[in-house]
């Protein structure tokens, strides 16, 4: 399969593309990961050009990968990766927008098993730096959970930082900072799903443990539509 996406000149001015209708600007699909609740899975992913990420992609289906939908709004200059799903239909995504640099490092939530998704910011904006990706996060319930945010090099202050929530996410309060990497001790168990690159066929695809072995049930191509300026208006086209 292959996501649908075209590039408008709003995406190319934004992301600073140097298109042509000669030499149009490679377009790059790359999922992350998968989860699964009851008959829906979705996989998270990004939409992104040789130097710029465009938006981030979620993926839903509910009929074992015949069919996709998107479960949320593609996000502009984001990325979204890490899944972590219950069984209470609770789950979460980590993200962050990646252009210029990674910052507003953000959340999206599910409480009906990945049918809607609500973004949630990690920072509080009026008091912190906005800048920062989402490098490990873990809940042990559906309203305890633990992130760890790197802030990356130069940022003025130590570049780890530990948040921990008590609403399921909605709101994160920062709980310790180092120059030294922090890890949490729990992480996401393994679930039964994953996304595999395959450099042969050039995709990924969507794969479910089914005792011990790995069946895909979906493939998407790397490579989406080129970026090119929209064509000119003609003034026959204008009349």
């Amino acid at each position: 399969m292959r996501l649908p996406f075209r590039c408008t000149g709003e995406d190319i001015r934004w992301a600073g593309l140097s298109c042509s209708e000669e030499e149009p600007c490679p377009i790059f699909l790359e999922l992350s990961a998968a989860a699964h609740w009851g008959d829906r899975t979705v996989v998270s992913g990004n939409i992104h050009g040789e130097s710029a990420t465009l938006y981030s992609v979620l993926l839903a289906t509910e009929n074992g990968g015949q069919t996709w939908s998107e479960a949320h709004p593609r996000i502009r200059g984001a990325a979204i990766d890490r899944i972590q799903s219950l069984d209470s239909g609770f789950g979460w995504i980590g993200g962050e927008e990646q252009f210029p640099l990674p910052q507003n490092p953000f959340l999206l939530l599910t409480e009906d098993g990945g049918k809607t998704w609500t973004e949630r910011a990690v920072l509080r904006e009026s008091t912190e730096s906005p800048f920062g990706a989402v490098l490990q996060f873990f809940f042990s319930s559906k309203s305890t959970g633990s992130l760890i945010l790197d802030r990356g090099q130069g940022s003025g202050q130590e570049r780890y930082a530990l948040f921990q929530s008590e609403n399921g996410g909605q709101s994160w309060t920062a709980r310790q900072q180092s120059a030294k990497p922090l890890r949490l001790p729990q992480t996401t168990p393994a679930a039964g799903w994953r996304v595999r690159a395959d450099a042969a066929s050039q995709s990924y695809h969507i794969e479910h443990l089914q005792g011990e072995l790995w069946n895909s049930i979906a493939a998407f191509a790397v490579n989406l539509d080129a970026c090119k300026p929209p064509p000119a208006e003609t003034g026959a086209e204008k009349q």
